[in-house]
């Protein structure tokens, strides 16, 4: 594989753990290079943070030599040809080149080889096959550079190949488009990705979540996600899809992007979000999170000032409650402000609790539960104003008038 250039060195590549890892790699006479996302972020002038190398050996050669230097490797992928280095804190994920020997659109099974142009030319998109040296000296075989700067997202060779080997590929299409890309897409890319929608169905639930969430962590994901949608690609995994038009005013209130509100942005009204949850594997938390942003109750009351503003802070909690209030994008009413108050006010607790309706004679049951129930109606009711004092005379009242 021919150089097609230099980077300037960027100080990632200058750290002493990289030095260290390469040294180590050099004395055992393997050949690394930095491959991928790291080198493609490089480029653009973007962020890098994980490093991925390429190396010309087998797995157990790479441990032997970071194993003779003292290096730290941990065997994350042998079957795959990686080991992941630890040097100096860093981590470093080191995979053997590899050609694919069998594919069933899910998983492949790889032999490995020396030959670079053997190992990029089994890559998904140009600008994912982009090599580079520890000085600097760039490869690209497939003039992933250029399609970088026209914002072009496009396959290495037959894109339905490409699909064939690997359907997750046709969601990362349009995720990478989402990144990286420039309208109009690829023609061939999008063409293909519609053609192989349909056997998205054999994918997993995880790989899918993950990487419909990374699109929506984009800065501005609304066109590739309608794309995505108009290929079919959403059909099995998220039938509740309701179109972008949400997802784009959103996008326009919030301050920093949240993937999983976004998410809540592009679902149809009374979207089942436990079903959805089990369907792409979301964790718990997840799950319930999507089900308050969903649920019609408790309306917010946004027009009804810092009173109501503080009454639906106490009931959501603050992070939902802002969940809510963006992603209400008709409601009537200073959103800004009841957003800048969910996230500098604390919802005190209520001052009186069961122990003391115990203290005032009533016994254990459910009528405990139903005095304190309307207490903090009240106390809420009085915007929470109300110090123990009042709350206690308050609570005496209401247990004699039971």
């Amino acid at each position: 594989m021919k150089p097609s250039g230099r980077l300037d060195p960027p100080a990632w590549m200058g750290a002493a753990a990289v030095g260290a890892l390469f040294a180590s790699l050099g004395r055992a006479g393997i050949a690394a290079r930095f491959v991928g996302g790291c080198v493609r972020n490089t480029v653009l002038g973007r962020e890098v943070d994980d490093i991925d190398v390429a190396v010309d050996k087998p797995p157990d050669a790479v441990m032997h030599a970071l194993a003779a230097s003292r290096l730290k490797c941990v065997p994350t992928g042998l079957k795959h040809g990686t080991v992941t280095a630890i040097v100096e804190g860093g981590r470093f994920e080191l995979t053997t080149l590899r050609r694919d020997v069998e594919t069933d659109g899910r998983r492949a099974t790889v032999a490995f080889t020396d030959d670079w142009l053997e190992d990029a030319s089994r890559r998904d998109f140009t600008f994912n096959a982009l090599y580079a040296d520890l000085d600097g000296t760039l490869y690209d075989p497939f003039n992933g550079r250029s399609d970088l700067a026209a914002g072009r997202v496009r396959f290495i060779g037959d894109a339905d190949t490409r699909i064939t080997e690997d359907r997750l590929r046709v969601l990362r299409f349009f995720r990478f488009h989402a990144w990286y890309g420039r309208p109009p897409l690829d023609g061939p890319g999008f063409d293909a990705c519609r053609r192989n929608a349909g056997a998205l169905g054999s994918l997993s639930g995880e790989r899918v979540a993950k990487e419909l969430l990374r699109l929506l962590e984009a800065l501005a994901p609304a066109d590739a996600l309608a794309a995505m949608a108009e290929s079919g690609a959403l059909d099995h995994w998220l039938p509740e899809y309701a179109g972008v038009a949400r997802l784009r005013a959103l996008i326009g209130r919030e301050d920093k992007p949240d993937p999983l509100r976004r998410l809540a942005s592009v679902l149809a009204a009374g979207t089942d979000a436990t079903a959805l949850g089990k369907r792409l594997k979301l964790s718990t938390q997840q799950a319930l999170r999507l089900d308050v942003m969903l649920a019609a109750k408790p309306a917010l009351d946004v027009a009804g000032g810092a009173k109501a503003w503080r009454a639906g802070i106490h009931h959501l909690g603050n992070t939902l409650y802002a969940d809510r209030l963006l992603l209400e994008i008709d409601a009537p009413g200073d959103w800004q402000a009841a957003l800048a108050l969910a996230r500098s006010w604390t919802p005190p607790e209520l001052p009186v609790s069961g122990g003391d309706v115990l203290a005032l004679g009533l016994a254990p049951g459910p009528r405990v539960g139903a005095v304190i129930a309307a207490i903090e109606r009240w106390w809420i009711d009085g915007d929470f104003s109300a110090d123990r004092t009042a709350c206690l005379a308050h609570l005496e009242h209401l247990v004699r008038a039971r």
